[in-house]
This record gives C-alpha cells, structure tokens and sequence, in this order.
C-alpha cells in the first residue's frame, strides 16, 4: 500500500450530530423507508417489518440476518459478526448504509420466497424520473450536436455523463449553481474563484481510449435512470468511433442505494432509447446490437453490493479489472469505495490512494459525500474560503480524476 495508507485518514463514522453521515442514517433513511411504503401497495406484514426497520435504524442496535437469509454466508465474511449488537451510528458509515438497504430488501420481500420476490421497492422512481419530459428533451439534444467532430462529441458525451451523476434519487439537489463553470479546467485560478469542475484529467483519460478500436472499456455504473442513459451514449460513442472495441457494464446484483443501477434497468434504459428518435434512437439500436455480438457484456458481481471498499475486492473481480484498458468508475459510492471510505485531507494524491487497483482506473463523480482526495492546494482554499465545507456534498462540483 502506498505511504498514505500507512497512517490513513480517520474512517468516516455517523455518530457526530450535525455531520453528513448522521444526517443520512437519522433522516434519510426514515425518509427512504417512507419513501418505500407508499410506492406500491405492500401488504400487512411488509408494513411491519418496515415499521420494525424504522424503529431498529433510528434507536436501535445492528441485528444478525435471519441464519436462512440468501447471502447470510457473504455478510458474515463482511464484517457481520463484528458490529452485530453496535448502535449504526458507530459503525462504520459505508457499512451501516449498505447493511440499510440490504435490510430493507428484507422488509419487502425482494429474497422471498413469496409473491414479492424481486420486485423492487425504488422501481416506480426509477420509472418516472427515465420517463420525465426532461429525459425526452435531453434526448432531443443529442441531435444539436450532429455537427460536431467525434472527438468534440467525444467530450460533450463524457460531461453528460459526468453531470449526469446528479440525477441520483437518494438525494436533493440545490438548483443554485447547478452545473456553472462545469467546462472549466481544475485550476482555481486564483482564490475565491469557484471551479465547478474541481479535478480535470479528461485528457489523460482520452490518452487511455485511443482510436484503435480493440482497447476494453469497463464502466462501474451509478444510478438508473437519467444517469444511466447518459452513460449508455458514452458507451455507445466509444464503441462507434473507434475508442473502445469492447466495452462491460457493471451493474448491481439487486436494488441497492435508492437509486443504483440494476440489468432490469439497463434494459429499460435500452427501451427509452430505442423507443425515441433521431441520434437517441441511433445511440439505442447501436447498443442492442452490441449486446447481442457481445461488444457489451453486462456484468453483476455480488461484490457490487458489498459495504465494503474496492480494496478488499475478490480475486475474480480483480482479475476482471485487471483485463480492462481502464476501468471508469461512476458516483459518489464508487468514488468513496475507489480511496475508502475515509475524511482524508482533499490534497492526498489520488494517485496514491488508488495504486492498489489492478489496472488503470478513472473516475467521473459529482461530490456528494465528505470523502474527497487530489485537489490542488489552490483549488481547495477556494473552495473552502467560498462555501465553508457545504462543497464536499452539495452536489454542485464534480471531477474527471484519472490514475494510469
């Protein structure tokens, strides 16, 4: 591990009033939990068990899953055992949101057996924000954008997939500064100059897909919906142009964070594109073909879903990291799961917290959480001397950071 790790930064906990972490597990989780009762019509004893996890998230203490629970074996060997009896708020905070929500599959049935057996509980969400008139005229956009160059394509694709990271369900976004200054470089330029665009290796991540059409792309998916659609269009232009001659799509193995992309959403968002006009329809098709020649393979690894950080991955994901040209790694959660889930100083290298990935690794996140690294000292002051720390989560800065 790099000399960094040999003294990491703090791991983030939720047990401090007033601080990120503490407001997801005592407000948004209870509001999740709302959330899921009233998006479709659960019987009796589903409403008791999500009146049950309400009660046990908010004033009580982690609980074993059931010894018959699908992937009890799995949670175990995450750390199970070692928080069982803990309040969630003093145990690690990635930990204690992903163990939520597996909780929360539970309540509803998604495991089964039973009638409710993989329905999921953020599907009418999902739907509406994929069907929202903002996706049809996002999609119509595409079709301005006709005179461009594949390489100014190229990067006007990659931004929509970047910004695209604030659809994200599970969170509320300030309009004020949404997206302003985002074709900025990293650079502050001078303190008290804001940059929306905190971090900047585009170029080296380009540098990485060159033309030669046989390089492989795998991209880490986010969120469903609005998210994930730009992402398909990004994935779609590499394949087209040249930049990738294959491309794997990792999504998750169930519902997960509100809002992460599941196969079931995947081919939804195929369908919107198909079912649209013009370049969208184009980009669709393109990717339906690819599927079926296996230009673009879908893949859901259970460690997709693990409350875990990347380097505690198993051998056969990172055997299939390791084959990539890059791996492109989307949202917040990955981003905090790629350096660890940690309060580092912002201007810890990135480089370093990452040169344990096996094999060049990118990153595309619009900032949600605490956790940042590899900003430059310029860029941080302004930032900080600008909004206090409401930067690191507000959703209104993002990066482009790149370790080859």
């Amino acid at each position: 591990m790099p000399d960094t790790a040999s003294q990491p930064a703090p791991v983030l906990l939720g047990n401090e009033p007033g601080s990120f972490p503490h407001g997801v597990l005592a407000e948004r989780h209870p509001a999740i939990i709302r959330q899921v009762r009233e998006a479709l019509p659960y019987e009796a004893g589903q409403h008791r068990a999500l009146d049950a996890l309400l009660a046990n998230c908010t004033e009580g203490v982690i609980e074993p899953l059931p010894g018959d629970a699908p992937g009890r074996d799995r949670w175990t060997a995450w750390g199970m055992d070692e928080y069982v009896g803990r309040s969630w708020f003093d145990v690690p905070w990635l930990w204690a949101e992903s163990h939520f929500y597996r909780r929360l599959l539970d309540a509803v049935g998604w495991f089964g057996p039973g009638a409710w057996q993989g329905i999921d509980p953020f599907r009418p969400a999902k739907l509406a924000e994929l069907d929202a008139p903002e996706t049809d005229e996002e999609l119509a956009a595409l079709d301005g954008l006709a005179g461009l160059s594949a390489d100014e394509l190229g990067r006007a694709l990659l931004h929509g997939s970047l910004w695209g990271n604030r659809a994200d369900l599970g969170f509320s976004l300030s309009a004020t500064g949404t997206g302003s200054g985002a074709g900025r470089g990293a650079g502050a330029g001078g303190r008290g100059e804001v940059p929306a665009l905190v971090a900047d290796d585009s170029e080296r991540l380009w540098s990485l897909l060159p033309p030669s059409g046989t390089g492989t792309l795998c991209l880490v998916a986010d969120n469903a919906g609005r998210e994930l659609v730009p992402d398909l269009l990004l994935v779609a232009h590499l394949l087209a142009h040249g930049r990738a001659g294959r491309a794997i799509l990792h999504v998750k193995p169930h519902p997960y964070y509100v809002s992460d992309a599941t196969t079931a959403d995947v081919v939804d968002a195929l369908r919107r594109l198909t079912g649209a006009s013009g370049t969208a329809a184009e980009y669709g098709r393109l990717l339906w073909s690819a599927l079926a020649d296996g230009r673009l393979t879908v893949r859901a690894h259970p460690f997709s879903c693990a409350p875990l950080p990347y380097t505690d991955m198993p051998d056969d994901l990172r055997a299939q990291f390791a084959q990539a040209t890059v791996t492109v790694l989307k949202g917040d959660l990955n981003y905090r799961r790629l350096v660890g889930d940690r309060l580092w100083s912002p201007t810890t290298p990135f480089a370093d917290v990452t040169a344990y990935f096996p094999g060049p690794v990118a990153t595309l996140r619009t900032l949600k959480s605490d956790v940042i690294t590899g900003l430059d000292a310029d860029t941080e002051t302004a930032l900080v001397a600008a909004e206090g720390q409401r930067w690191r989560t507000s959703g209104t800065h993002a990066l482009i950071q790149v370790r080859s």
